[in-house]
């Protein structure tokens, strides 16, 4: 089946009208206190190292978008979401976004909520397609490179343009993800000096157990939690 939006004029106008309403977060809370409650929860050498991270996430479906989550609300200082598309109602059923998102960029609206987790994160977006040939440009300032992309092809060809052009840095991937078997199955794993491999490995869409929500967040909070280990310092899996 192929899904044909219905929504409405009045509906689409109503989406904007309340994404381009959002509160300004820096009004309700000041970068004091939220550093006071992480330093409260990590200790100042923790969150120090979370603060000063550097860390590029490409494609913000439903890995990316999970991940941009988890490490905005444990403080990573910096990072950089990188996609091309745009929100759409299939998306709801597995990533973060809202209804008011739908028709935003990608990178505008998951930009727009991480902010209203941790205004003072600094974010910068690229609402640009991957290639071979923009990958040594688009990750020069990032120590830290999160592949989180839904087409396989779309994996191998990062996988590949980082480990050719940019071996210094670590990169962190993910496969097999789909339906609902158990999470036991996934796993993280080193797979060389500077890549990190997450999921199953082998569970791919098929009618009746696509991408859901559960396990795709299962695997995008090792992806979460392996950037986290490599911030603070941690190389193994």
């Amino acid at each position: 089946m192929t899904f044909t939006p219905s929504a409405t004029p009045e509906q689409t106008a109503a989406r904007q009208q309340a994404f381009d309403s959002l509160p300004d977060p820096t009004t309700l809370v000041s970068r004091e206190e939220i550093r006071a409650a992480l330093l409260d929860r990590h200790t100042a050498a923790t969150q120090d190292k979370l603060d000063a991270a550097r860390v590029a996430i490409c494609g913000l479906g439903g890995l990316g978008s999970t991940i941009a989550v988890a490490l905005t609300r444990i403080g990573v200082g910096h990072l950089h979401l990188i996609d091309f598309d745009r929100v759409d109602m299939t998306n709801l059923n597995r990533q973060q976004y809202f209804l008011k998102d739908l028709g935003q960029y990608k990178t505008e609206a998951l930009r727009a909520n991480l902010k209203q987790i941790n205004p003072f994160t600094d974010i910068t977006i690229d609402t640009v397609k991957v290639t071979d040939e923009n990958v040594p440009t688009l990750f020069e300032h990032e120590g830290i490179i999160c592949e989180a992309f839904d087409v396989p092809e779309n994996k191998t060809m990062l996988v590949n343009a980082v480990l050719e052009s940019l071996p210094d840095k670590k990169l962190v991937s993910a496969s097999g993800m789909a339906g609902y078997r158990s999470s036991n199955l996934v796993h993280t794993k080193r797979v060389s000096r500077n890549f990190y491999f997450c999921g199953d490995g082998e569970t791919a869409p098929k009618p009746g157990a696509g991408l859901m929500a559960p396990r795709v967040g299962v695997v995008a909070c090792h992806e979460a939690n392996m950037i986290t280990r490599l911030i603070l310092g941690e190389e193994d899996a």
